[in-house]
């Protein structure tokens, strides 16, 4: 098993049901911080001392307060710690449950595995590190495995990114070919453009650009 794991959680509650199923593995050493700075910080300090994390659980969201963070989201610390430690073992444990999102997670930041919080969390959270540890595949808890396997969710390109966000914001399409001709964006025209919106209205069933908008929100698209 592991023998020395970082959980980065800002729930008191979370943090000690998490440690306490840490705990039940046998694992040796278990630090805990409720600041991605804190988390940061230890991480470093383990690597140069010679002793290094071997497994990092982290939520995605964490609330703002009196204190200045330099990264405040779960998914701005992996990256950081991945830039000093490639090799470190990463598990996400997050209420979040948006398609899009999780599948970025694993597709840029390389994670290890995605556990829901909810029913049963612990236990999957538990049979994930044991997995990893097993060097055995697994992803994903099983609220999401049945909404992840529709791979047509992650054929939407960089380009239909940066219009739905543009038409989220309430731009017109005009003002949205104005901004992709500065962005350096193609194609930008008025024309081009519609052709996109229509296709991507019919792509997700929407009956309009409000609609489209809900729709890809939902899905963490935008």
């Amino acid at each position: 098993m592991f023998n020395k794991v970082l959980v980065a959680e800002d729930l008191d509650t979370i943090n000690i049901a998490v440690v306490q199923a840490l705990e039940k593995l046998s694992i040796s050493e278990i630090h805990s911080t409720k600041y991605c700075d804190d988390a940061l910080l230890k991480i470093k300090k383990a690597i140069h001392d010679n002793v290094p994390y071997d497994l990092l659980i982290s939520d995605l969201s964490f609330k703002n307060d009196h204190r200045e963070e330099k990264l405040s989201t779960g998914e701005e610390l992996i990256e950081a710690v991945k830039k000093i430690q490639p090799d470190i073992k990463t598990i996400i444990f997050s209420i979040e449950d948006k398609s899009f999102r999780i599948k970025s997670l694993f597709d840029n930041l390389g994670i290890n595995a995605y556990v829901c919080k909810g029913r049963d969390s612990i236990e999957q959270l538990q049979s994930a590190i044991e997995r990893i540890h097993n060097n055995e595949e697994v992803k994903i808890s099983n609220e999401l495995a049945l909404t992840l396997r529709d791979k047509s969710l992650f054929e939407i390109e960089a380009y239909d990114i940066s219009l739905l966000k543009s038409l989220s914001k309430g731009l017109t399409v005009e003002d949205i070919s104005v901004e992709f001709k500065d962005s350096g964006i193609s194609p930008s025209g008025n024309s081009s453009l519609e052709k996109r919106i229509n296709k991507l209205k019919v792509y997700f069933k929407a009956n309009n650009n409000v609609h489209l908008i809900a729709i890809t929100k939902d899905l963490g698209l935008v």
